[in-house]
């Protein structure tokens, strides 16, 4: 269940992000979509905090630098993204396609980081994004590892809907691809999710809980050379490990 003032918070966040530029009210709030009232309300408690200024008289409004301070801080403290990221990045330099941490989080595959690559043509993808358990390669390495019953409860919670005509629609279809993953060991996404995209995945145990290492681009490249990159998604996993139990 959502909250609607947080909701609300953070798509005024999120608004920034994309437009960055200040705003004024009466464009945040058809941003948002919401009342005028409530977002002066919401505007107007976020500048007492220090969140936002006001640039100038009715000249909008901004974030101010407390936002990106808290965040960093916020980020030093991770228990595993600052230990998994260079090795992300290495990862993303050996094939140059972007990649992922990602785990299974309330029925839905997260990216927890994302290393984007640098071809002109790539995946684009944000941290926090989450995508359907019965299309995503993470899910699917990170189901491969979990017991029959807890398998059998994610298989439960995935909607099934199409989004390709490759995509996995029923629960024994998903099953019998998970069952291929669990035996090969590595998921693939193959234009299920979007055409013309795969994904490859790998699971990686961090404390006892599963995630997973994930790849995605164009398929005329990671699929048609997914032997040389599943090798670099499991050297990246051991290379974590290494270091982790170092």
């Amino acid at each position: 269940m959502e909250v609607k003032l947080v909701v609300r918070t953070l798509e005024l966040i999120e608004l920034f992000a994309q437009t960055r530029r200040p705003m004024p009210l009466t464009e945040l709030a058809q941003g948002l979509g919401a009342p005028m009232s409530s977002c002066l309300a919401l505007v107007r408690t976020l500048v007492a905090r220090g969140y936002l200024y006001e640039v100038r008289r009715r000249g909008g409004y901004y974030p101010t630098a407390r936002l990106h301070a808290l965040s960093t801080q916020i980020q030093t403290g991770d228990p595993w993204l600052e230990h998994v990221r260079p090795h992300l990045a290495a990862l993303r330099d050996a094939a140059n396609e972007t990649v992922m941490l990602g785990k299974i989080q309330d029925g839905a595959a997260v990216f927890l980081d994302v290393v984007e690559s640098t071809h002109p043509v790539h995946y684009a993808a944000r941290p926090g994004e989450r995508r359907p358990i019965h299309t995503s390669a993470v899910a699917r390495a990170i189901l491969a590892r979990l017991g029959p019953a807890d398998r059998e409860s994610m298989l439960a919670v995935a909607d099934y809907a199409r989004h390709t005509e490759r995509t996995l629609v029923t629960r024994d279809a998903l099953r019998a691809e998970v069952e291929r993953t669990d035996a090969q060991g590595w998921a693939a996404n193959v234009g299920e999710s979007v055409a013309d995209l795969t994904g490859l995945a790998v699971a990686l145990d961090l404390g006892g809980e599963w995630y997973a290492l994930c790849m995605a681009g164009p398929t005329q490249r990671v699929w048609e050379q997914r032997e040389q990159n599943v090798r670099h998604l499991h050297a990246a996993a051991e290379a974590i490990r290494r270091a982790r139990a170092g």
